[in-house]
């Protein structure tokens, strides 16, 4: 078993508090991320884990044993860092090896192991090569080997992909899950990226000025977003937003939208008040364009074709919007289009709190 557990955890830099009450339940074997914008916390997080910084309050705990006080080595974790953290006159082999040797490990024991990691990854005819020797992908499979051959209890990333080009990072990100499947050793990993938060992870942790949004499996947190702020962080493009009130008629529930347009109000409709300020949330492939009415009007601003996808931007009730479709559309510059937005899978958020009414 290795589970991780992080209660009301805090941290402080002098007057200036970064983590405020964390609290998180990592399973056996489970890959969660870490992810939210630069400065949130989440590499902080993941360094107080490691016993890389102090825990101000609150505990953490690796197998039901609290780890609060204990040296880094003590902790059996294996951190993998941005910057891959190299010793450049070490060979492949030499920087793998390193943290056996110093364990005391015998030569045939870490022959072996470094032979069964350097395997898995793909490494074997660049054992004798030195780091200047080899490309970034192929650095960030060694700094990987090196925390294999520990055989911890639990992985640390530290945004690994962050130095690497988009094919590459593409590449790294199928193989660091694929080896997790391997591996099943518990891991935590922290990007800014929600792709790679949406593609890598079991369970999703999204963090903002030091606290937990929300947390749960990719999709929940994509279809169910507790609030304004996870809403708009994962998934991409990003969901649209368009301001809207509450208006009760005949039982039914409306919400009319800044050009005084008025449509049939999501389910969760039904727990507004009338008059009360909301936002209208609804996800790009959601929204069916069209070049006849009665649906929302609105006016083409660009068009991008992907290829598979066709993204049409546009602006309606003076905000700026896109939907996404698997057709090929042609408009230009200010053509008018009516949208239609599907209901049964938007969002209503309370325009103060930023909740979400569902």
């Amino acid at each position: 078993m290795s589970t991780v557990g992080i209660h009301g955890v805090q941290k402080y830099f002098g007057g200036t508090q970064v983590i405020r009450g964390v609290d998180i339940d990592i399973k056996d074997g489970e890959f969660t991320v870490l992810v939210g914008p630069s400065g949130c916390g989440k590499s902080t997080l993941l360094r107080m884990i490691a016993g890389l910084e102090e825990i101000s309050e609150g505990q953490i705990m690796i197998n039901d044993k609290v780890v609060n006080d204990m040296q880094p080595k003590e902790r059996d974790v294996a951190m993998v860092f941005q910057n891959y953290a190299l010793y450049p006159h070490m060979t492949v082999f030499e920087n793998m090896a390193f943290s056996l040797k110093l364990a005391k490990f015998d030569k045939a024991e870490i022959k072996s192991r470094v032979a069964r990691a350097s395997q898995t990854l793909g490494l074997d005819e660049l054992l004798e090569r030195y780091p200047r020797q080899l490309s970034g992908g192929q650095r960030q499979r060694v700094a990987m080997g090196r925390a294999i051959v520990r055989n911890p209890q639990v992985f640390l990333f530290d945004e690994p992909l962050s130095n690497l080009d988009a094919n590459l990072r593409v590449q790294m990100r199928t193989e660091i899950r694929e080896l997790h499947q391997r591996l099943r050793t518990t891991s935590i990993y922290v990007t800014h990226d929600q792709i790679e938060a949406m593609t890598m992870g079991d369970q999703i942790v999204v963090m903002n000025d030091g606290r937990v949004e929300q947390r749960g499996s990719p999709l929940d947190l994509y279809d169910h977003p507790d609030n304004l702020f996870v809403a708009k962080f994962i998934g991409s493009p990003s969901m649209n937003f368009f301001t809207c009130t509450a208006h009760k008629e005949n039982g039914n529930t409306l919400v009319e939208f800044a050009d005084g347009t008025r449509i049939a109000a999501p389910e969760s409709g039904k727990l507004a008040v009338q008059g009360q300020a909301l936002v209208f949330g609804i996800r790009p492939e959601h929204v069916v364009v069209g070049v006849e009415g009665p649906g929302l009007k609105a006016s083409v601003k660009l068009v991008e074709l992907t290829g598979a996808n066709t993204e049409i931007h546009y602006q309606f009730a003076g905000v700026a919007a896109v939907s996404v479709s698997n057709e090929r559309y042609t408009f230009k510059l200010d053509d008018v289009v009516y949208l239609y937005p599907d209901t049964t899978r938007a969002h209503l958020f309370d325009a103060e709190s930023g909740k979400n009414l569902g």
